[in-house]
């Protein structure tokens, strides 16, 4: 049922690892004509149709049981990454299922990332990749050196992995910054050192010590007003609301601009300022505060809601509602590319150059290669 879920999530451009998770994701997302096609043999599949008939936007067909697998056909073997990553990674999910033996590390990581696995398109370098990303802490040493040589071809290296959820990431003085609270939607630094939060009700929380003045006056505006995403640089701190407009309140005054079609979901900024705001529209958009009207060029545009951002310099880490995670570097010659399989909560571009990418289940850290 694990790969069901996870194809049908695929198709359906959310993240999910199990039936009530789908609709949940489902339920939250952009409402837009969408159809699957399902296997009928699966167990639960039935109950899993009638719940996204019931959605009423999501069109279902069924297609007949595979054919039955021939006897000598076998299964690759479990602990080994090199067969893993090249096999059938739906037949590969379902034996995982069926074999609760840790297999050094591998079931775990697997079952961890197996929707970036299951996705069409994935290389079994892409594979090895996801996996090193997800191994446990107590994974048997030689995995990792094993993936990293399968993972040989992909546009990154694991650089490291922190277990443990991450709900907001930035970089406040040079060093990573990141929350594991769930009632945190957002964390921005100004230059001055002073440490922003938004909460889950979209209010600035800031350290009891005194705050700057603009800081309170920004905190008293979305008391009343509440923020969906938040970012700051300089002496600016930056809102977005559930209308689509972005706030930059400053000392020298007060800029907006309406970006977006629906909510502004993610926000970051560099200096300048120059703004980079995300949507539920799946955009994301380039803004000066108080420069020309209509200069707000589009940067990136998915059919799918914009879950995270974050620029340092030229580049741009953008993460999607549907797992993908962008490097855009205008001196690369490509966007790089990362699946994690888990939803992408955070995203931060940290001075060295590497990529931290923030899950429910860790933080990793990429060096693009």
């Amino acid at each position: 049922m694990r790969a069901t879920v996870w194809t049908v999530a695929n198709a359906l451009g959310v993240v999910a690892g199990t039936p009530g998770e789908l609709l949940t994701a489902l339920l939250d997302a952009p409402r837009r004509p969408d159809r699957v096609v399902l296997p009928a043999g699966p167990p639960g599949v039935r109950e899993l149709v009638d719940d996204l008939r019931a959605l009423g936007h999501v069109r279902v067909a069924l297609e007949g049981p595979a054919p039955a697998r021939p006897a000598r056909e076998e299964r690759p073997r479990l602990s080994d990454p090199y067969g893993v990553c090249a096999a059938d990674p739906v037949r590969v999910t379902r034996a995982y299922e069926d074999d609760p033996a840790a297999h050094g590390g591998l079931r775990a990581a697997w079952l961890r990332a197996g929707q970036a696995l299951v996705r069409d398109g994935q290389t079994p370098a892409d594979r090895a990749l996801a996996l090193l990303a997800a191994l446990p802490g107590d994974a048997a040493a030689h995995l990792r050196g094993e993936l990293a040589a399968l993972a040989a071809d992909a546009p990154w290296t694991v650089a490291g992995v922190r277990e443990g959820r991450v709900t907001a990431l930035t970089v406040c003085g040079g060093r990573p910054v990141e929350t594991d609270d769930p009632r945190t939607r957002a964390v921005a630094c100004l230059d001055d050192g002073t440490r922003l939060t938004l909460d889950e009700r979209g209010r600035l929380r800031t350290p009891a010590s005194p705050v700057p003045r603009l800081v309170e006056a920004v905190a008293a505006t979305l008391a009343t007003h509440p923020a969906t995403a938040l970012a700051a640089v300089g002496d600016t701190v930056l809102g977005g609301d559930r209308m689509g407009s972005v706030h930059a309140f400053s000392l020298s005054g007060l800029h907006q601009a309406a970006l977006h079609s629906g909510r502004v979901t993610a926000l970051t900024a560099t200096a300048g300022p120059r703004v980079y705001s995300g949507g539920a529209d799946g955009t994301v958009r380039a803004w000066r505060p108080g420069g020309a009207a209509g200069g707000t060029p589009v940067v990136a545009r998915r059919p799918h809601p914009v879950a995270a951002l974050h620029a340092r310099g030229p580049v741009l880490a953008v993460a999607w509602a549907d797992g993908l995670v962008e490097l855009r570097d205008p001196r690369a010659r490509a966007v790089r590319r990362f699946r994690p399989g888990p939803a992408v909560r955070a995203v931060a571009v940290l001075p060295d150059g590497s990529l931290a990418v923030g899950t429910d289940t860790a933080c990793v850290r990429l060096r693009p290669v």
